[in-house]
């Protein structure tokens, strides 16, 4: 039986980045290397392997059958590194280290930037770095190790909907709960509204909506909404929330506004809480699997519940 060389992490890594990118030059772009290097890094590991792992493919070259074999095992590799790396970390205090956190805009106001004040102060030894990330690249990031937490939301999930493939969670990815993100009311002054003991959504069928241009708080608002029994007359699309609550200010319509993206007060408008069913979004941190256990990780996301946690209270 032919021996098969260990392989090397690295050239794992350049397999991996081709298989997701699907060229060699998206890979090289991502992995800060030349094309030649990555193509030589590629050759090299089947050297080791003991087999082809790209053919050609007109001007491309594509995967063989043999590297979907090691790509399989792959990222249980490098689970396992990061294991092992949580667990060496373990035996330290945990209080230093260096973490990098991604978010999107409001999570990064909201949620990562007091996070990591409050981590100055107890943890002082601890590094942080931010960075404004949108997913899906966010996610790409974590997966190339490129940086060690993210910040993300999705939609709520419906009470008593049954678990399907679309609801489960990447496996290369850990995922911490940081809190349930309710939606508020943003109305003017002088609205019929503003004083009533008691608010639904339905209450407001009749009004001009301002949503968000795209995306998932244009959906959830929308949807939410449907449910509620009534299609909302939207006059605006408006993708700023400082923005959005000047439009409100100006008798433009109302606006449903996540609590965690509140923005500064405004004269003239008023932010309300729903009395019950507020539509939502759930707010999370997901880190490499493995990963979660090394002590300044563990600490990062204690310190994001705990600001989470802050926020939606009010």
């Amino acid at each position: 039986m032919r021996h098969v060389a260990d392989p090397d992490l690295r050239k794992l890594r350049v397999l991996r980045e081709l298989s997701e990118r699907g060229t060699v030059s998206a890979a090289a772009q991502a992995l800060h290397l030349t094309p030649q290097a990555v193509s030589q890094q590629l050759s090299a590991l089947g050297r080791e392997l003991g087999v082809p792992l790209t053919e050609p493919s007109g001007r491309r070259l594509r995967l063989t059958g043999a590297a979907r074999i090691v790509l399989r095992h792959a990222d249980a590799v490098f689970t396992q590194v990061d294991r092992m790396r949580a667990e060496l970390a373990a035996h330290g205090s945990g209080d230093l280290g260096e973490v990098a956190v991604a978010g999107f805009s409001t999570t990064l106001s909201a949620l990562i930037l007091p996070a990591v004040a409050r981590l100055r102060e107890t943890r002082p030894l601890l590094r942080t770095s931010v960075a404004e990330v949108d997913p899906p690249e966010s996610f790409s990031l974590l997966h190339r190790g490129e940086t060690d937490v993210v910040v993300s939301a999705d939609t709520a999930p419906h009470p008593g909907r049954p678990a399907d493939e679309g609801d489960r969670f990447d496996a290369r990815f850990h995922r911490v709960a940081l809190c349930e993100d309710p939606f508020d009311i943003a109305l003017p002054d002088g609205h019929r509204l503003l004083d009533s003991p008691r608010l639904a959504l339905a209450d407001l069928a009749g009004e001009t909506w301002i949503f968000a241009t795209t995306g998932m708080c244009h959906d959830i608002g929308v949807a939410a909404c449907t449910a509620a029994g009534f299609t909302p007359r939207a006059s605006h699309a408006i993708g700023d929330w400082d923005a959005t609550l000047a439009a409100v200010r100006l008798g433009l319509g109302v606006a449903l506004v996540p609590r965690t993206a509140r923005p500064a007060p405004r004269p003239e408008v008023t932010v309300r809480a729903f009395s019950d069913g507020a539509p939502s979004r759930t707010v999370f941190a997901a880190v490499r699997e493995g990963s979660q256990t090394s002590p300044e990780i563990a600490a990062v996301l204690d310190a994001l519940r705990t600001v989470a946690g802050a926020v939606v209270a009010g």
